[in-house]
């Protein structure tokens, strides 16, 4: 007992000396709790309270998260016993994480059948919160431990915001079925995580010791267990074939989640994926499992399945549902060049692909409640009756095509100019098929992302009804949102330069 003493006294020195690269999670989780206690205190009433208490708290967490870069050091630094590492690019996963929290929970209050709740809105912006702390803590992840919960953490978030519209048999049912596909996908990782321990003998992700047991058990073994892993990483990811819950949760979820759903766990589970593969690929001595041919693969399947899926969707919500499995398939192009650059590629064209989601999500929700439909053919005339917000939608709809001058375009760029470079290095076939793959489907999408200015503008509607007053906030919204994607389409350095 006596020799313990000595450790316990090291390690509460080494846990304080962890805090400050630890605050903006530390505030994060106040913020919970002072968003939590104002609900309990002021009741039905607290729900703008809690949106501005909300709002403000996240602002003040970017600052903290700005904060963070210079402290960071070149290799990066574990926290807490090696259970989190705390990197360049980790902060700047955040910083994305943490702004495009900040603009859902302005838009939650922008759509009205999400506002006219019965439990109205102040219980979403804690959970939100909660939500928020979750993905700080899979940008950070370097543990089976703390991969595990971070993960789980999200999840049962993610499950009460789906179900959140409890009155509406769709909705609920959208809920079931996400966390129906969210338990079996977290039994499946825990049980490729229990394997891994079992292999090594440790949970750390980064202590050599995993990578060395690893290489002396059977590689179908290690294999099949990363796969059970890599399940779980790819439910957040929605690639296929783990995305059969995609269309559906999106379509039955409110679209403020819905917008939620298609970004932000995203952006978390990319750095998660980075941090699980960083010591695999850093390491000379692994040949056990080639992780190139897996996710060149996976990426492959998933923009051609997603694009082509698109193409048949005319229900908005569905169609940037699959959309969205498209574009974690080009997403991947990045991660598999495995280099600097790449993870420079990635995070730019994740931040531009959360701007153009949230907008297109946004608009959706304006048409929605002119039209009383998502589907895109009732958009017909639109275009004249709704210029503002029906040119918005053009230019949004440009940006994730990937289409000059937006910052669409400018992300796809930068990703397929990251992967022309390794090939050039390695010539590896992978990345070939990758880069053919990813301009054909880039192609492809073109022909669903022009159904809305093609309702919108070309096709007309019998219909002279004037046009109907909307509120003003989500066309303010989408309005710096379109500008936004074509500055950094134009000046890409005022992005990149702190990345």
């Amino acid at each position: 007992m006596h020799e313990l003493i000595p450790n316990i006294s090291q390690q509460l020195t080494g846990i304080l000396g962890d805090i400050k690269y630890f605050n903006p999670e530390i505030y994060l989780s106040l913020l919970f709790i002072v968003v939590l206690i104002t609900d309990l205190l002021f009741g039905r009433n607290s729900e703008r309270l809690c949106r501005i208490v909300a709002a403000a708290g996240i602002l003040l967490i970017i600052e903290k998260n700005i904060i963070q870069l210079p402290l960071v050091a070149e290799q990066g630094r574990f926290l807490f016993g090696g259970m989190l590492l705390h990197t360049h690019i980790s902060v700047i996963f955040r910083l994305i994480i943490d702004v495009s929290a900040f603009l859902l929970i302005l838009y939650f209050a922008w759509d009205e059948r999400l506002k006219s709740h019965t439990k109205k809105l102040s219980d979403l912006y804690s959970i939100t919160i909660a939500a928020v702390l979750g993905l700080h803590l899979m940008t950070m992840a370097a543990n089976l431990l703390s991969v595990y919960l971070s993960i789980e953490m999200v999840s049962i978030a993610s499950y009460l915001l789906v179900a959140y519209r409890s009155e509406n048999a769709f909705s609920t049912e959208a809920g079931l079925k996400y966390v129906l596909f969210g338990a079996a996908a977290s039994a499946v990782m825990l049980y490729g995580i229990s394997l891994l321990y079992g292999f090594t003998g440790t949970l750390s992700l980064f202590d050599p010791v995993f990578i060395s047991g690893l290489m002396q058990v059977n590689g179908a073994g290690v294999a099949f267990a990363l796969i059970l892993v890599l399940v779980g990483i790819g439910f957040k990811l929605s690639f296929v074939p783990i995305h059969f819950w995609v269309p559906d949760v999106y379509e039955g979820a409110p679209t403020p989640i819905t917008a939620f759903l298609s970004t932000v766990p995203k952006i978390a589970a990319f750095a998660l994926l980075i941090n699980f593969l960083t010591p695999f690929i850093s390491s000379q001595q692994w040949h056990s499992f080639n992780f190139e041919l897996c996710l060149s693969v996976i990426g492959i399947i998933t923009m051609i399945a997603g694009n082509f899926a698109a193409v048949m969707q005319n229900n908005a919500k569905r169609m940037l549902a699959y959309s969205s499995i498209g574009h974690t398939g080009f997403a991947l192009m990045a991660v598999v060049t495995f280099s600097a650059q790449g993870i420079k590629a990635l995070e730019y064209y994740l931040a531009v692909y959360v701007l153009a989601n949230i907008g297109a999500l946004m608009l959706v929700s304006y048409f929605t409640r002119i039209t009383g439909s998502e589907d895109v053919n009732t958009y017909r005339g639109l275009g004249l009756k709704y210029p503002a917000a029906s040119i918005c939608f053009v230019i949004i709809m440009i940006s994730l095509t990937g289409l000059p001058v937006t910052a669409g375009f400018t992300g796809k760029l930068f990703v397929f100019s990251a992967v022309y470079s390794i090939y050039q290095q390695n010539n590896s076939i992978f990345l070939m098929l990758l880069t053919i793959t990813g301009a054909l489907t880039t192609v492809v999408s073109l022909f669903y992302y022009i159904k809305i200015p093609l309702n919108l503008f070309l096709k007309r509607t019998e219909s002279t009804a004037e046009p109907i007053p909307q509120p003003n906030y989500i066309l303010i919204g989408a309005i710096i949102i379109s500008v936004m994607l074509i500055l950094l389409g134009i000046f890409p350095n005022w992005l990149t330069q702190f990345l």
